[in-house]
């Protein structure tokens, strides 16, 4: 992980600051140029960002380079490091807010993502299943071997989640651990692993759909309550979703699965509001020219917004949804509350840190975690993660 995020650092560097000169169209001002990051290439993630940037260069003459990053980590270091504007996240975003998993470590803690449009569309995101093992069920997958990518908890809490659907843990499978996501999933194209985390659209699904192997989509059927009670107990973010396409789904052939919102491309709360509402009313004015650019663009309208998610849309964001007829007061005062809890959960984080926390990285994290359900339980906030 070290290793990836030093290979991305000479590649950010050599971007330019948010703050060059901007170009002007429709009223919209965008820097000439500037960073998102993505999952590897050839993932919904990145493609979607591809088709973002190149409508920006098309109609407000702004160049966008899209970083392609194995795993959570690493898509937000540039992003902190100031050198990226966004990033296209999945549920790792909301790890990164809360501070858990890997963003509990001392070099992390809490981060102060906020959304700027994400994207619901025809896709799910589950576990895809190599055919020829046999598994038509999400129970079945017990001592199978499935996929998890070091530095990436949405992944890994991700797969679990459906996992959980089977009333299985991480203790009933075999974990098989990846250097990143195109990694994991060339792991199932050569038969290391059984299953692997993905949204149904892909590029590496679809790799899989056409090899030897073959790819399946155990369905989570939406009747079946305790299973899904159970999936909302390790991932609160999913809901029951009906994919139309992606490898191996059409509208003929729809599943019944699970779904949140991805890509969610954010911006850390310090990015001033008058570039987020830029960007954000770029994407939207500039919609008809990428949402055919790749599978699930369409999913990044306006009016396909989540509403009340987990991460709060940025300020700048919500300015320029609510000009677009998209928010609403209910909205709004769903929105403060999550923004108050990013401040609970930044004062909690250095007050720990002020505390002498022990040196030992599990020992550290174990303390911040309780540190961290003190404070939002003194706040009168759910835990999350309890």
């Amino acid at each position: 992980m070290i290793h990836r995020l030093m290979s991305l650092a000479p590649i950010a560097a050599a971007t330019l600051s948010l703050t060059a000169a901007v170009a002007s169209a429709q009223d919209v001002k965008l820097p000439s140029t500037m960073t998102f990051t993505a999952y590897d290439t050839g993932t919904a993630g990145f493609n979607i960002a591809v088709g973002v940037g190149k409508m920006m260069k098309d109609k407000f003459g702004t160049d966008v380079r899209v970083l392609p990053a194995g795993n959570d980590v690493a898509r937000l270091a540039p992003l902190r490091a100031k050198r990226a504007a966004l990033s296209a996240m999945g549920s790792g975003s909301y790890f990164a807010q809360e501070g858990v998993f890997e963003f509990g470590a001392k070099e992390w803690g809490p981060q102060s993502l906020q959304l700027v449009l994400s994207s619901v569309d025809c896709n799910a995101g589950s576990l895809g299943v190599a055919r020829d093992t046999g598994v038509t069920e999400i129970k079945q997958l017990k001592d199978k071997r499935v996929g998890f990518v070091v530095g990436s908890p949405a992944l890994n809490q991700n797969a679990l989640a459906i996992l959980a659907f089977g009333d299985l843990k991480q203790s009933d499978v075999r974990i098989v651990e990846f250097a990143s996501y195109g990694a994991m999933w060339k792991g199932m194209v050569n038969n290391d692993v059984d299953a692997a985390f993905a949204t149904t659209i892909t590029g590496p699904a679809k790799e899989l759909e056409t090899s030897p192997r073959g790819i399946t989509w155990p369905p989570l059927p939406h009747a079946d309550k305790a299973g899904w009670e159970r999936v909302k107990k390790v991932g609160s973010f999913f809901f029951p979703h009906v994919a139309t396409c992606g490898a191996g789904i059409s509208k003929d052939k729809p599943i019944q699965l699970g779904n949140y919102p991805y890509p969610i491309f954010v911006a850390y709360g310090a990015l001033p509001a008058d570039e987020v509402y830029a960007i954000t009313k770029a994407m939207i004015t500039g919609y008809d020219a990428y949402k055919d650019s790749a599978p699930g663009a369409s999913g990044l309208a306006a009016d396909k917004q989540t509403k009340n998610w987990v991460v709060p849309v940025h300020p700048g964001a919500a300015k320029a949804l609510k000009e677009a007829g998209q928010w609403t007061d209910d909205q709004d005062a769903h929105n403060k509350v999550l923004l108050k809890r990013q401040e609970v959960l930044a004062a909690a984080w250095a007050d720990y840190g002020k505390a002498n926390p022990p040196s030992d990285e599990k020992a550290f994290l174990d303390g911040w975690m309780k540190a961290r359900a003190a404070a939002l339980a003194k706040a009168n906030m759910p835990n999350g993660f309890d």
